[in-house]
């Protein structure tokens, strides 16, 4: 039996997360010398290496990826058992780890800041960002849960349902077709469009559908960000399509408009999502069902603008 300490693996972890010991050592509070040290004699321990340098690049070796694997799966379950025995003593505590892509931050963390007014002693780490990074974390379990609008079908997920996330074509109010009623969807060939990166599943659907219907627009830009698209379509640069939960009622300060397109809008949902065989921790159990719970009472507070 390998006798690695708790705070070896922890620290090995660390630095295999962010590929620098020096970034492990801020990360935990210690030096770098300690870093290495430690890392030395869990080397010896395993009598293999489990790091290799590569120019200026750390990368772990096939053993490394493996004693990896290991560490996450102890950690998990050490995490699981504080938070059962802090259940047992009537309070929720430990963390809770959520990622979400990119739209999904326009009510997530207000919900999350509920929930951890009712349980102070929950921590949160928060991922936010696209679809295809979403689908990498699921297959290196990095998460407890996921909110997304599509969610990856070569992956053996839980889906659970949450609300639904339409997708509507948004112009400056300026906008030759502002105003006009049942626009053909054929009316936006050659328009000036913004699109999300590659990746975003907003981008993904809005492709699919004017695949279908043979419409081409012109890619004036791609951008990565819900509030620079905005941004973007107030200065003139074009149309976009975007979810409607992102269009909070400061947008109208921006003079932007939604369309009337047939075909619009792209009807998707959103769902909470976790791996297929999971345990989940009980903090994750709870903030699924308060997840399920607030989104049935309240729905998500945002205003189209007109």
């Amino acid at each position: 039996m390998i006798q690695a300490t708790l705070h070896q693996l922890r620290v090995f972890q660390t630095v295999a997360s962010h590929g620098s010991f020096t970034k492990a050592a801020e990360e935990l509070f210690i030096t770098q010398p300690t870093v290495s040290s430690q890392m030395k004699q869990l080397t010896q321990i395993v009598g293999m290496p489990l790091f290799e340098q590569i120019g200026k690049q750390l990368h772990l070796t096939d053993v490394g990826t493996e004693l990896l694997a290991t560490c996450r799966e102890v950690f998990e379950q050490l995490d699981r058992f504080e938070m059962i025995v802090a259940d047992i003593k009537g309070k929720k505590q430990g963390k809770l780890r959520l990622a979400v892509v990119t739209t999904a931050k326009y009510f997530v963390p207000r919900i999350l800041g509920y929930f951890c007014q009712e349980h102070p002693q929950v921590d949160i780490a928060l991922e936010v960002t696209n679809h295809q990074n979403i689908t990498r974390r699921m297959m290196e379990n990095q998460d407890d849960l996921y909110i997304l609008s599509q969610p990856p079908e070569d992956i053996l997920l839980r889906n659970e349902y949450l609300m639904d996330n339409p997708l509507v074509v948004v112009a400056n109010k300026n906008h030759p077709l502002a105003g006009k009623r049942n626009i053909p969807i054929k009316s936006l060939n050659n328009e000036a469009f913004i699109m999300r990166e590659n990746g975003s599943g907003t981008r993904q659907a809005v492709q699919q559908l004017f695949g279908r219907h043979k419409v081409v627009v012109k890619v004036r830009l791609e951008l990565g960000s819900n509030e620079a698209i905005k941004q973007a379509i107030a200065g003139g640069l074009g149309i976009s399509v975007l979810s409607e939960h992102t269009l909070y009622s400061e947008s109208s300060k921006l003079e932007l408009t939604t369309l009337d397109v047939k075909g619009f809008p792209i009807k998707r949902k959103w769902y909470v999502s976790y791996l297929e065989g999971k345990q989940l921790s009980v903090v994750a159990e709870a903030f699924l069902q308060y997840l399920h719970e607030y989104t049935e009472k309240n729905g998500v507070s945002y205003r189209l603008v007109s």
